[in-house]
């Protein structure tokens, strides 16, 4: 993207500097823009887009509905929309159609359209790799030069403006590997997850993108006490083989990333620093989606910002913020903490997807938790009790 940049300097002063411009850096932009068209916005990264991610690249109907509100919900157009979704693990599976469709779109290319449009807003691009944060008496300096009134952080798992808040961190972490393959017959229009044996999650995935190609990979819980290995990209390579097998012949553009899993409570200190998406470690412990947290969080985190400045209290932009996001995520974080470490169990894991195989609802609800921001409702907590117990009646009958 040509034309967007801006050199640094002395005058080099902002109401708001975004560090990382993906989903949810371009989502604060956009969000801090449709505040005051006027506030002056710049977004940090250390690529030029468009730039590839590790990413499952499904996008939820979810994610169209926040980035609407900022006049982005045409990002999608061209995409194919999918409806199927199909799930399973060992003899336990269920296929259905989902509630409205989603969207399953290369980071290179859903990422540059952000951007753009963020760029189209007002916000500048300037590409930097920030390495520092620092709080003055007069404002936040990055990088010793670029001064803010507020500053969000969006700069993903290994975030240099975390680092500066000595923020907590996060509960636990995923690893996944991902690329894109041909995408047979068999599995077009559909998302397909079949979860394996090892550390839950962990499960191989196949999207099909409805271009020809899908992508395809296979992530797992890391152990947080590390007396377990960290699975090796040879092993992951074998576990999608073994649980999609095929999926992945004649896939190119490998890559691996770590997932920072969301926890029961998510915090944001008070004052003019404020973290979005992966940064803030929120990522679905359900399934690692974490599209949808972060243009939530960007859109809130870009509107609290801009109404913090506009009021002249920059410092106040913090707790704003972190009223808003706890208003949207609270309770679900919670449940999706409660669904996720039970669903360590395999039998807890089968009597899900044997409660979803029963009841549309229950997939629906299932849906909702794991793509948006749905809850365990009596519905769905109804379905697991009786998969539960349909499985523990089926292991304890004796064989006729």
């Amino acid at each position: 993207m040509s034309g967007v940049t801006a050199a640094g300097g002395a005058d080099d002063a902002w109401d708001v500097v975004v560090v990382g411009a993906g989903p949810a850096g371009a989502a604060a932009a956009l969000g801090a823009l449709r505040v005051d068209p006027t506030m002056r916005v710049l977004l940090l990264d250390r690529a030029d887009f468009p730039r590839d991610k590790c990413c499952g690249d499904g996008i939820a109907p979810h994610v169209l509905d926040v980035l609407g509100s900022v006049g982005a919900g045409d990002v999608v157009r061209g995409w194919t929309p999918l409806r199927r979704l199909e799930i399973a693990r060992a003899g336990h599976g269920v296929e259905g159609v989902l509630a409205r469709p989603a969207w399953v779109i290369p980071r290179a290319v859903f990422d540059a359209g952000l951007v753009s449009r963020a760029v189209a807003a007002g916000a500048v691009l300037r590409r930097q790799r920030v390495s520092s944060v620092h709080q003055r008496p007069r404002g936040t300096v990055v990088d010793g030069t670029t001064w803010a009134k507020v500053v969000i952080g969006a700069d993903g798992a290994h975030s240099a403006v975390r680092s500066s808040l000595r923020a907590r961190a996060h509960h636990a972490r995923a690893l996944a590997v991902r690329g894109y393959a041909p995408t047979p017959e068999r599995r077009r229009g559909v998302q397909v997850i079949r979860f394996g044996g090892r550390r839950q999650p962990s499960y191989a995935w196949a999207f099909d993108r409805g271009d020809g190609l899908s992508n395809v990979g296979y992530g797992e819980l890391l152990d947080r006490n590390g007396s377990a290995p960290a699975p090796t990209r040879s092993m992951m390579m074998e576990q999608l083989d073994e649980l999609l097998p095929g999926a992945g012949a004649g896939g190119t553009q490998w890559r691996g990333h770590h997932l920072p899993l969301s926890g029961w409570r998510w915090h944001q200190p008070d004052g003019a620093t404020l973290l979005a998406g992966d940064a803030a470690g929120l990522v679905n412990p359900m399934t690692g989606e974490g599209i949808y947290y972060a243009v939530a969080t960007g859109v809130l985190a870009g509107r609290a910002a801009a109404r913090a400045v506009a009021a002249g209290s920059p410092a106040a932009a913090g707790r704003r913020y972190r009223r808003h996001v706890r208003r949207l995520l609270a309770s679900h974080l919670r449940h999706t903490w409660v669904v996720s470490r039970l669903s360590r169990r395999p039998v807890v894991l089968d009597a899900g997807l044997r409660a979803a195989g029963r009841d549309a609802q229950v997939f629906d609800d299932l849906v909702e938790m794991g793509l948006g921001d749905g809850r365990i409702t009596p519905r769905l907590a109804a379905g697991l009790v009786a998969g539960f117990v349909a499985d523990v009646n089926t292991v304890s009958s004796p064989r006729r």
